[in-house]
């Protein structure tokens, strides 16, 4: 079993992509606000870190030489750190002084060297290179701590290495005002977010009411309504669709029209021959009532009977094949199939009918292969020859000709169905008519339905073919009082298949088989 597809909702899909980003995007701006929330809480606590730095590397300057550092100096220097980096509550503050040879002047060992200057310089205040800090952040212990250091370079002695000032504070501090900054951006996010989402919704209600107002009206509709709906009011998004539908209800409305003239006229052709079928059935009974019932009576009330149910029941078929001629479905069915066989096959059908009927019926052209082949539907292709050469035949006086002819084309474009007939032909103003459903030719005394011409005509549109008529013979000055109708019918030719071409005599389209001779198509 096939499990349907899930109807998915216009206003739910608009809502999760209008949405979808708002709620990928917030989690992302938290990220983005912390990351700057973090530069912000390092800014002025870094200033006060440098300064620092600057006036203990000021006193250390005085005493980075260890040759003359005694031990009141290191005193003076450690009392001087102190007052510079006295610690708070919230966090601990540690300094360094190295000596010029890598020495512990002052201050807690535990603050390590930095060993690459690949931090980038921040100069505080504009001042002297000389005195610029750099930071970085590190651990003591498993404590992260904040270090400003400087270098402090000796400019008479230019191969000693430099004395280092280093001042280390923990984050305390720092995460209470990134957090604070945090809370007074996030917090009211949480509350203009599900504002943002409840007038979003609200926004795209309103925005799809023309659709739902659409549907109302077109809900509202009678099933006979099927006039345009009018587009004025309607968004400019939908109007197309809109366009689309109007042109779709103007194309029913035609072909509701069209079934109904043709069920109408298909009522009123069934009615006669029912009827001459009901008469000659009560006129029997009265005869066999009234004791009157003789044998030529009866035989001749029967044939009329059996030719009143023929011609219903040849109507019912050329209705079926109508129907069929306009299924839909018909390009599903399509396969190769050979033009020439299909109309050898229906001539060798209708030939206990034209001897009997005393008419030559014979087909021309090409025995079946790969210059016949054409895609179409079998059964519509062989409803097609048969309605042509049965219209023929019913127009075509006793001792007259009809010949169904199939014409290769040499450059492999089309194939060609021509059937032709010696009876009273088509006047030029009546063959644009006589492919309208029961259409007959004025001044005939045939009995049809008038439904064969209509059909070859939807079948050859099905097929992408043409269909034109014109006369056998021509009417004037030609010594000729029955041109006769040539109906000609061109296929599209579907692609040669790769390999040499049946091998087919010069004169083979020219050759006539008659009908008594036509025998099974060729393999």
């Amino acid at each position: 079993m096939f499990s349907q597809p899930e109807r998915r909702s216009l206003f739910g899909e608009i809502l999760d992509w209008m949405l979808a980003p708002l709620l990928l995007l917030w989690p992302m701006s938290v990220g983005l606000t912390w990351i700057v929330a973090q530069a912000i809480a390092n800014r002025p606590y870094d200033r006060e870190l440098a300064e620092a730095v600057r006036a203990l590397a000021r006193q250390a300057a005085i005493h980075a030489e260890p040759d003359t550092m005694d031990l009141r100096g290191r005193q003076a220097l450690e009392r001087v750190a102190l007052a510079l980096t006295r610690a708070d509550d919230d966090d601990r503050v540690f300094f360094q002084v190295l000596g010029r040879r890598g020495e512990l002047l002052a201050g807690s060992p535990a603050l390590a060297v930095p060993q690459a200057e690949a931090m980038a310089e921040l100069p505080v205040d504009g001042g002297d290179p000389a005195e610029r800090v750099r930071y970085r952040d590190d651990y003591i212990g498993d404590e992260p701590v904040r270090v400003a250091y400087l270098w402090l370079s000796n400019p008479s002695r230019p191969g000693d290495t430099d004395a280092l000032v280093q001042v280390a504070e923990t984050l305390g501090k720092r995460s209470q005002l990134a957090t604070e900054i945090i809370k007074g951006v996030i917090l009211p996010q949480f509350v203009i977010l599900p504002l943002a989402v409840l007038l979003v919704w609200f926004a795209l209600s309103r925005g799809i009411r023309p659709l739902a107002l659409l549907q109302q009206r077109i809900r509202q509709r009678p099933t006979t309504d099927l006039s345009a709906i009018p587009e004025g009011d309607v968004p400019d998004e939908v109007a197309p669709l809109v366009g689309a539908i109007n042109d779709l209800l103007q194309r029913l409305d035609r072909s509701i029209a069209t079934q109904r003239h043709f069920l109408a006229d298909a009522a009123h052709q069934l009615k006669t021959p029912l009827a001459g079928l009901r008469t000659q059935a009560e006129l029997a009974a009265r005869e066999i009532d009234g004791g009157r019932a003789d044998p030529a009576t009866m035989k001749h009330s029967l044939t009329q009977i059996a030719l009143s149910t023929q011609r219903a029941a040849h109507m019912v078929n050329q209705l079926l094949a109508m129907a069929r001629a306009e299924d839909s479905g018909f390009e599903q069915r399509r396969t190769v199939t050979d033009l020439a066989a299909v109309t050898r096959a229906v001539v060798r059908d209708f030939v206990p009918r034209s001897l009997e009927r005393r008419i030559d019926l014979g087909y021309e052209g090409p025995e079946p292969g790969e210059a016949t082949r054409l895609l179409a539907e079998p059964v519509l292709l062989g409803e097609l020859v048969r309605n042509l050469v049965d219209n023929a035949l019913q127009y075509t006086p006793a001792g007259g000709t009809v010949t169904a002819r199939v014409l290769a084309d040499p450059f492999g474009q089309v194939v060609v169905l021509q059937v032709e007939d010696s009876g009273p032909g088509i006047p030029p103003a009546e063959r644009e008519d006589i492919f309208r459903p029961f259409y007959r030719a004025l001044g005939t005394q045939v009995d049809g339905s008038g439904l064969g011409l209509a059909i070859v005509q939807e079948i050859a549109q099905r097929h992408g073919a043409e269909v034109s008529v014109a006369d056998a013979r021509p009417r004037a000055g030609g010594g000729s009082t029955t041109p006769g109708a040539l109906f000609t019918v061109r296929f599209p030719r579907i692609a040669a298949a790769p390999g040499p071409a049946p091998a087919q005599a010069a004169d083979s389209a020219a050759r006539r088989a008659p009908a008594a001779a036509v025998g099974p198509p060729a393999a």
